[in-house]
């Protein structure tokens, strides 16, 4: 007979896909996806699989970063028909050294997704560009779009806390997303790079209304998600950041990926959320 006493009431976790990325193409692994098409069938892989968001990037004919509104309207639409409602869409704004706050910022307005992820560092890099970030981001929660603010060092943290506080970002619930290492040539994450940020997050006074994700770099993503899924995070996987299972061998495809961070959350008795669910916690929501 199980203790009652003893059982976690888990608040389920969204686990992510992160398919292709800005940097990754076919050349790095068959099965990145790139045209529509491609998105789809890894869209509704990784939703089987227990996605229940995917983050999208679109290229240009070349297969370089693009944030082009026309192909995001065409990938979401795809996605869109394979998946339903059974997923978040959720578009990248990253910058990658091609566009600037302005053109991050128009092509979120022009598109008006779902959902988007913004880098605190590239839309908001210092005080010259607060001002019109605050009239963005107010814009877009009131638009009812869901932000994701990408914190790349536990000192981002520190910072989005203090854009908080002055009301650059708008008040309120907010999800976080925490890069595990840095973007550089052969990054390995390990499950130790997440202590720092919740060190910063702990002491803010309504912390736990900050749902917070991780994504990681290299074989041990998923030891870097069984971290967050202990500790009541989030989490995205996917090739954008890692192409190899837990023992190191190079997985098939996306949806591989995705199952091993499903089985991870399972071995700890922690749910996955279906993308209602998501949405819910997105904005706060039980």
């Amino acid at each position: 007979m199980t203790d009652a006493s003893l059982q976690v009431d888990w608040t389920p976790m969204i686990l992510a896909v992160a398919p292709n990325g800005a940097r990754k193409t076919q050349a790095d692994h068959p099965a990145v996806p790139i045209s529509p098409a491609e998105l789809a069938a890894t869209a509704a892989a990784a939703q089987a699989a227990g996605a229940s968001m995917i983050h999208l990037h679109v290229r240009d004919g070349a297969q370089k970063h693009s944030l082009d509104v026309g192909a995001y309207r065409e990938a979401t639409a795809a996605v869109r028909e394979a998946v339903g409602e059974r997923m978040v869409i959720q578009v990248t704004s990253e910058a990658v050294g091609i566009y600037n706050a302005n053109q991050q910022r128009a092509m979120v307005r022009a598109l008006e997704p779902e959902a988007v992820s913004l880098a605190i560092r590239e839309l908001i890099p210092d005080e010259s560009e607060e001002d019109a970030s605050r009239e963005f981001l107010a814009w877009l929660t009131g638009t009812g779009i869901l932000p994701q603010y990408i914190l790349y060092a536990p000192e981002d943290v520190a910072r989005f806390g203090r854009l908080q506080a002055e009301g650059v970002v708008p008040p309120g619930p907010a999800f976080l997303l925490f890069v595990l290492g840095r973007y550089t040539p052969g990054q390995r994450s390990v499950p130790n790079d997440l202590l720092p940020y919740l060190s910063e997050i702990a002491a803010w006074p309504e912390a736990e209304k900050l749902p917070w994700a991780i994504c990681a770099f290299g074989p041990k993503e998923t030891a870097c998600v069984t971290a967050a899924a202990t500790l009541g995070g989030h989490a995205r996987v996917g090739f954008e950041n890692n192409l190899y299972l837990p023992s190191g061998a190079l997985a098939q495809d996306n949806a591989a990926l995705v199952a091993a961070g499903a089985a991870a959350a399972a071995a700890i008795g922690r749910p996955l959320a279906d993308a209602a669910t998501a949405r819910r916690i997105m904005t706060g929501g039980a």
